[in-house]
């Protein structure tokens, strides 16, 4: 039988005005979908003009201007339908998403909808559910005591994965798609026996561990910074409404 990490795969990855979740807007988007390891992902992109200002300093990450974004960029309410509508097909084939850093993706998603659509992301996965597989939590639990950064392209050096274009949204979700491949291989003592869905449950745990710790050395150290142990998504705030 096929390990979940030589089977098919999609991965999810969004490009942003900013990292807060709750005020934030997504500027593009793209899903990846491969079949199998080593064939050629197929790819949708979307481009969004978010209706509201681009700090430059987001512009300096992704490349993508705030001319650029209002003059080719679509307005969210559609946009952000069929994003959710791509990945409510991933769940209902039954195909695992991978997503690095969930819980900022998913939640920027899910704001977007209520947003733009009077909706939610858990609106599109009541019958089925999203199976997602985060790099970042698995590498964090498998390679706990490894020294360093663990941001994607550290990952990708890491596990040997080739990134081009990063900060491109399709770029970074491919390369997350293949960083989830190489560490599956790497700890398939570990992982081969689970399947997708126990392993999205375990990364609920595994994440709110990971969470307790970092928010126990910020204590230690006088930080404030408040580190939230919900994973894939954040629960709603009245404000992102």
């Amino acid at each position: 039988m096929t390990c979940w990490y030589e089977g098919p795969l999609a991965a999810f990855d969004t490009e942003t005005t900013g990292v807060d979740v709750e005020a934030d807007r997504i500027v593009s988007a793209a899903l990846v979908v491969q079949d199998a390891p080593g064939t050629r992902p197929r790819v949708t992109r979307w481009l969004v003009n978010p209706g509201v200002p681009v700090p430059a300093a987001a512009t300096e990450v992704h490349g993508l201007t705030e001319e650029h974004l209002q003059r080719n960029g679509r307005w969210p309410a559609p946009v952000m339908y069929e994003v959710a509508q791509a990945l409510a097909e991933q769940a209902r084939v039954g195909r695992p998403l991978v997503v690095m850093n969930a819980p900022f993706d998913l939640t920027l998603l899910d704001r977007e909808l209520r947003r733009h659509r009077a909706s939610s992301l858990g609106h599109w996965f009541e019958r089925v559910p999203l199976l997602v597989l985060d790099p970042r939590v698995l590498d964090k639990h498998l390679d706990r005591y490894r020294k360093g950064r663990r941001t994607l392209t550290d990952l990708c050096a890491h596990y040997g994965v080739e990134l081009e274009g990063a900060h491109d949204a399709a770029a970074d979700a491919v390369a997350a798609l293949e960083v989830t491949r190489a560490l599956g291989r790497r700890f398939a003592a570990r992982l081969e026996r689970l399947s997708p869905g126990e392993l999205h449950t375990l990364q609920a745990v595994w994440h709110a561990a990971q969470a307790r710790g970092l928010q126990a050395w910020f204590a230690r150290t006088g930080t404030e910074e408040v580190v939230d142990p919900a994973w894939p998504l954040r629960p709603d705030l009245p404000a992102a409404a």
